[in-house]
């Protein structure tokens, strides 16, 4: 019995450890695509007097104005949670897997759901730092003149609270875009990589995984987009001051249909892509890699 706990627990620290690393390094890649995806996402229509006209000209914009600190806004949020987040992201996926594999359920079936599940635990722990990353990342003063991180939540929690309308708003959004992502990002990666056959040469095989990682970080972004922009409308700052316009998930995405039309829905989904292609490849393969090595050295 203590032969297999301290087996648990070896197995789990090393999830922890390789999905944290491929967090890290994901999120010190990527978080420039991620302030210009939010900028894109903020905007309300061509009336927005702020709205930028191309993604060449939200790159060119910000660097002008805000300088080169000005892609990296929000940024503390992330690296402070994206360890936890991604390890929790891989160690609530594998383990998910694995007590899914006592059930009848097909293997393909198991990943997906696996992946459903780990996605909606890691909403639940990232929620609050999404809050206070968006709320940052909205703000277009130069970098040297932004609150910090800790003082903009203090700010959150002593005028909103803690709540669904505080430090946790967006949190049925932001399930949605983690669940519905993970969903996919981790049904497609495993159900395709057994499909194609796994390669001798290091070199190939490390390019099949990669292929198969940016497909799936691909294809996981333009189905959950919805969730993302009415995730981030939620959680950034209203249209008037004083006045809450987009409350919950569905019903933001009702009212930016309805007045700003269908593809609005999908704002900001180029840099997305840019950001979670490369980067959901990254992490599974910075997972994959770190984990192996973890298992073979401890």
């Amino acid at each position: 019995m203590k032969t297999k706990y301290r087996g648990f627990l070896k197995e789990a620290s090393h999830q922890t450890i390789a999905g944290g690393s491929a967090g890290l390094v994901e999120i010190c890649l990527m978080h420039p695509l991620d302030v210009v995806k939010t900028r894109f996402q903020i905007q309300r229509g061509k009336g927005d007097a702020n709205s930028y006209r191309s993604l060449g000209h939200c790159f060119k914009t910000i660097f002008h104005q805000e300088g080169i600190l000005g892609f990296y806004k929000g940024i503390l949020p992330p690296i402070l949670v994206e360890t936890p987040k991604r390890a929790v992201k891989f160690l609530t996926f594998e383990q998910y897997k694995k007590i899914l594999s006592y059930t009848s359920l097909p293997t393909g079936v198991i990943f997906t759901v696996a992946g459903l599940g780990s996605g909606l635990t890691e909403a639940i722990v990232v929620n609050p730092f999404e809050v206070v990353k968006v709320s940052l990342q909205a703000q277009r003063n130069s970098f040297s003149q932004q609150p910090s991180s800790f003082a903009y939540a203090r700010e959150i929690i002593k005028t909103q609270g803690l709540g669904l309308r505080g430090l946790n708003k967006g949190l049925t959004a932001t399930l949605g875009r983690h669940g519905v992502f993970n969903m996919i990002y981790f049904g497609f990666y495993f159900n395709v990589k057994n499909i194609i056959p796994a390669n001798k040469d290091p070199s190939i095989e490390f390019l099949r995984k990669l292929g198969i990682g940016f497909l799936s970080g691909t294809i996981a972004s333009c189905v959950n987009i919805p969730f993302d922009v009415a995730k981030s409308r939620i959680q950034g700052p209203q249209p008037k001051p004083g006045e809450v316009k987009y409350r919950t998930c569905f019903t933001s995405m009702k009212t930016i249909y309805r007045e700003e039309g269908f593809f609005a829905l999908y704002k900001g989904l180029v840099p997305k892509v840019m950001r979670l292609g490369p980067g959901g490849a990254v992490m599974l393969l910075v997972y994959e890699y770190a984990f192996a090595w973890l298992q073979e050295n401890f």
